[in-house]
């Protein structure tokens, strides 16, 4: 087998990164980072999440190199992140001090401290807004005069008792009643996917790690099909929450358990869910009751559907039957990966020269044996 040789292949690169930047400056717009941030969140967001690196700002940038493709933004801020030191580890985050901006229960209608809508476009009607292709900052200023007026008037008149920070779990009160069980704490220290490879049979925290880092239409689509195709029951939302999560560290000179001796860093933006999921459990002699299991989700941002997917494929990855793809924990934590998926696929577009004049090589050798063959008179009869 022979080799085919390539030259030239280091001016060609060069030109070729060259041509990337003159198709994203030909308009001779540039698009700000700052721009990208405020304007782009719901990509901000999904790029963070999947990049497993929380910065605003390095995602817009990410997503201004990446032309607005998210699997090379996430790429771009993965290999980024992979240069940083690691000089902190955070104290154990409690969801329960989120500073909640939406939250709802598809489950109840009324819930202790009330549904909060917030920004979503759920209650839109998804029709194009042909104005904002005319909108201007001038008039984007007065809109804003003109809400956080309103919003300041309307605050005053609501029930101040309510603490944003303390709102109670939708799902505490199904425990008081027996309903579900309780979930114990696990105060193992959790396995860190970034920095040992996944293992199987992969630990809870591998799989809430790579789920959460999942690329979201994979996320998405493997959730979709538990719930269409793989025999699970419908299950309902419990409690979505978006909000601010406060982070603290230990004090880097006297380490304590202390929580006042824990120095506050910032807050992170994420999308909470925890899923009911009805399962008849078979008691003694023979009888069966209905329970309800509980999936969980969080990811960074406001991405609720792929919280809510993602809470799914939790509780379905639980059951571990090999047997059926979106159980399999192998299939599923190594397909969703986008990094991982879209750097194999994009990989086939690299020279394979060598690789495929061998299997070139080995065809022409079938054929002129075929060929041979049949001068030969030889005739072979067809399988059935």
């Amino acid at each position: 087998m022979g080799y085919v040789a390539v030259k030239g292949g280091t001016f060609a690169i060069e030109e070729s990164l060259k041509r990337i930047k003159y198709e994203r400056v030909k308009q001779k717009k540039v698009l700000d980072v700052d721009k990208i941030e405020s304007g782009m969140r719901g990509l901000v967001d999904q790029v963070m999440s999947e990049s497993g690196l929380y910065s605003e700002t390095l995602a817009a940038l990410a997503i201004k190199q990446a032309e607005g493709n998210p699997e090379e933004a996430v790429f771009l801020l993965r290999a980024y992140r992979s240069t940083l030191p690691r000089k902190h580890y955070s104290k154990t985050v409690v969801s329960e001090q989120m500073l909640v901006e939406r939250r709802i229960s598809a489950s109840f209608k009324d819930i202790p401290g009330g549904q909060i809508l917030g920004a979503s476009t759920d209650y839109s009607h998804r029709l194009l807004d042909f104005d904002l292709i005319g909108e201007t900052e001038a008039a984007v200023s007065e809109w804003l005069h003109e809400f956080e007026h309103e919003a300041g008037a309307g605050e005053k008149s609501l029930n101040q008792d309510t603490d944003l920070t303390r709102l109670p779990k939708v799902l505490d009160y199904l425990r008081k009643e027996g309903l579900i069980a309780n979930c114990p704490a696990d105060d193992r220290e959790p396995d860190d996917v970034t920095r040992k490879s996944l293992t199987f049979p992969a630990s809870r925290s591998q799989k809430l790690q790579i789920l959460t880092r999942g690329q979201t239409g994979a996320v998405t689509s493997l959730a979709y099909a538990v719930i269409r195709g793989y025999g699970a029951t419908h299950p309902t939302v419990g409690e979505l929450r978006v909000g601010q999560l406060p982070v603290y560290i230990n004090n880097p000179l006297k380490p304590s358990e202390d929580e006042d001796e824990a120095y506050y860093i910032g807050d992170i933006k994420v999308t909470e869910v925890e899923m009911l999921m009805p399962a008849t459990v078979e008691r003694e002699k023979g009888r069966k009751e209905l329970e309800f299991d509980i999936g969980y989700g969080l990811c960074y941002g406001q991405n609720e559907t792929k919280a809510i997917a993602m809470s799914i494929l939790d509780k379905n990855l639980e059951k571990g039957d090999q047997s059926i793809p979106t159980q399999n924990e192998e299939f599923v934590l190594y397909h969703i990966d986008s990094v991982e998926s879209t750097g194999f696929i994009s990989h086939l577009k690299m020279p394979h020269y060598v690789t495929f004049q061998s299997k070139l090589n080995d065809v022409r050798k079938t054929k002129q044996v075929q060929s041979e063959k049949a001068e030969g008179g030889v005739t072979y009869a067809n399988p059935i």
